[in-house]
């Protein structure tokens, strides 16, 4: 068994977060071809996702795959992801992510959110938000924003997990922040937490962005 002092010496510090990448959606707009794996810098979409993730101060990274589901979990083989099938992610986002929840560790005190389409986001922006969660007191949710408008990833606090099974359909967590005063902001100067990849222009987009491990 290890104990937390081996954990402290071999590892580091432990955060009590972990991430949970949402990569079971079927990305209708992008086209017929699974959008999770288009290559950018010659690797998956959600290969760049998973890697920030991993080289992040998460403890520990779920995948929740659905759509293609073994192709994307195929394109993960061999790094130390846990990957959770959602069988019911036709029913919209919020089946993936109440199912990253309920396979969250015993000592995750929090989940910080990764859509498997935003391959902009780097592991330096998690630590910043996953520091900031635990600077602010752990509140019940963290939320980026840049100029004044909110994206993603955010940071949710494992108490919400109650009223994240009550969700339903294609919304993600908005509902049940929306109007708390106990959910706050953290602006930051990375405009990779609004830019997603939808549709094929979109990928054309972020795949110009100039490229930084």
């Amino acid at each position: 068994m290890l104990t937390d002092r081996w954990i402290w010496d071999h590892i580091g510090p432990m955060s009590n977060v972990a991430a949970i990448i949402l990569a079971a959606g079927r990305g209708t707009r992008f086209g017929t071809d699974p959008k999770l794996l288009a290559r950018m810098a010659g690797r998956p979409l959600v290969q760049h996702v998973a890697d920030a993730a991993l080289g992040s101060l998460a403890d520990s990274v779920i995948v929740v795959t659905g759509h293609h589901a073994a192709e994307v979990e195929n394109a993960l083989a061999g790094r130390p992801v846990h990957i959770v099938r959602n069988v019911a992610f036709m029913d919209g986002l919020s089946t993936s992510l109440k199912a990253g929840f309920a396979a969250l560790p015993s000592g995750a005190r929090a989940a910080v959110i990764l859509l498997g389409d935003m391959p902009l986001i780097k592991a330096r922006l998690i630590d910043t938000l996953v520091r900031e969660w635990q600077r602010t007191g752990e509140p019940m949710a963290l939320v980026p924003t840049i100029g004044g408008r909110r994206g993603n990833p955010v940071v949710l606090s494992r108490k919400l997990a109650d009223r994240i099974e009550q969700l339903s359909g294609d919304s993600g967590a908005g509902p049940i922040l929306r109007g708390r005063s106990d959910v706050l902001e953290c602006p930051v100067d990375d405009p990779a937490i609004l830019q997603d990849v939808d549709t094929p222009a979109d990928f054309g987009h972020v795949s110009r962005e100039p490229w930084q491990s």
